[in-house]
C-alpha cells in the first residue's frame, strides 16, 4: 500500500470514527447540547482534527443523515423487481420496518431526533435529495397502483402521507418500547395486518380490482 492510499484510508477511518461518535452523542444528549469539541473527547482527539474534517456540527449531521438516507434508499429499492404494483407497495412497508429495527440509531436521527433546518441543509442545498429519493419512488408506485386500479384514485399527497405515518408510527413505537402492552412475538403480526388494512382501505371496489388483476 503506497503512502498516499494509507493517508486515505486513515483519513476515512477517522471520518468515520466521527459520525460514530456524533451519532452517540445527538441521540444521547440532543443535537443542541452536542458539541464538537464534546466529539473529539468520545473519539480521544483534538477538536483541531475534527475540524480537518466538518467545519461544524451541522455538516456532520448532514452526514449521517445522508449516509442513513442512501442506506434506506437501498433498502427500499430492493422492492422495485416486483412488476404487481400493489404487492411492491406492501413489499415496501415490509422493508420500511425491517430498515427501522436493523437501524435504530439511523432511523431515530432520520425521523425522530430534532434537529434544525440549518443542519440537514448545511450545504444550501434546501432539495433534500437523499431523502427526496425515497419519497419519489413511494409515490411511484402508488401512482402506479391507482392507474392499474389497485387503489381508487385520491390525491396523492394524502395516500403518501397516510402510508408513511402509519409505518413511521409503528416503527416509532417499537424503537420507542411504546408497546410493552403487547406480547413482543405478536408485534409482527399486528404490524402486518395494520399494513394489509391500510392497503384494503385503499384498494377500489371488488369488481374493479378483479378487473385490474385480469389485466396482469
Amino acid at each position: 500500500m503506497g503512502v498516499l492510499e494509507r493517508k486515505e484510508r486513515e483519513k476515512l477511518e477517522i471520518r468515520n470514527q466521527i459520525l460514530e461518535a456524533a451519532t452517540e452523542l445527538f441521540l444521547k444528549e440532543g443535537f443542541d447540547k452536542t458539541s464538537m469539541r464534546g466529539i473529539a473527547e468520545k473519539i480521544e482527539y483534538s477538536a483541531a482534527t475534527i475540524y480537518l474534517h466538518f467545519k461544524d456540527k451541522n455538516e456532520i449531521f448532514k452526514a449521517i443523515h445522508d449516509k442513513g438516507f442512501e442506506i434506506f434508499f437501498g433498502k427500499l429499492s430492493e422492492s422495485q423487481k416486483i412488476e404487481n404494483p400493489y404487492m411492491r407497495l406492501r413489499r415496501m412497508g415490509d422493508l420500511y420496518l425491517e430498515f427501522a429495527f436493523e437501524h435504530r440509531e439511523f432511523y431515530d436521527l432520520m425521523f425522530v431526533m430534532r434537529a434544525p433546518v440549518e443542519a440537514r441543509n448545511a450545504d444550501g442545498n434546501i432539495d433534500w435529495i437523499c431523502g427526496m429519493q425515497s419519497f419519489k419512488l413511494l409515490q411511484a408506485t402508488i401512482i402506479e397502483c391507482m392507474e392499474k386500479g389497485y387503489m381508487r384514485k385520491m390525491d396523492l399527497d394524502v395516500a403518501t402521507v397516510t402510508i408513511s405515518s402509519l409505518m413511521h408510527g409503528m416503527a416509532s413505537f417499537y424503537i420507542r418500547e411504546r408497546l410493552v402492552m403487547y406480547d413482543q412475538n405478536v408485534l409482527p403480526y399486528l404490524f402486518k395486518d395494520a399494513m394489509d388494512n391500510i392497503m384494503y382501505v385503499f384498494k377500489e371496489s371488488p369488481m374493479t380490482s378483479a378487473f385490474a388483476e385480469n389485466q396482469n
